[in-house]
């Protein structure tokens, strides 16, 4: 259930963060208020350092993260291809 979960926040993060790389982070703000079991705020300050060190665009980065210390490696590949599939769509 935690991963569909995931699928949905993400896909509804990449639906509407439209314009760069630190657009969806206004909305893992508030999953950090709505979900404090998957991630706190200050947990996202250092999600937030290291999407930004790594390679690739920092929301995708912060959604492989969130999702890896939530449900592991499944969680990981659903909560990012939850970010992109609105884009590929």
């Amino acid at each position: 259930m935690t991963c569909l979960l995931l699928l949905y926040e993400f896909f509804k993060t990449g639906l509407f963060a439209v314009g760069g790389g630190l657009a969806p982070l206004p909305f893992l703000y508030d999953m950090a208020a709505r979900h404090p079991e998957w991630f706190t705020v200050s947990q996202l300050a250092d999600m937030l350092a290291v999407s930004e060190s790594t390679p690739g665009p920092i929301g995708v980065n912060m959604a492989t993260y969130v999702g890896f210390i939530t449900c592991g490696i499944p969680g990981a590949i659903i909560s990012t291809l939850g970010l992109v599939t609105p884009s590929v769509i």
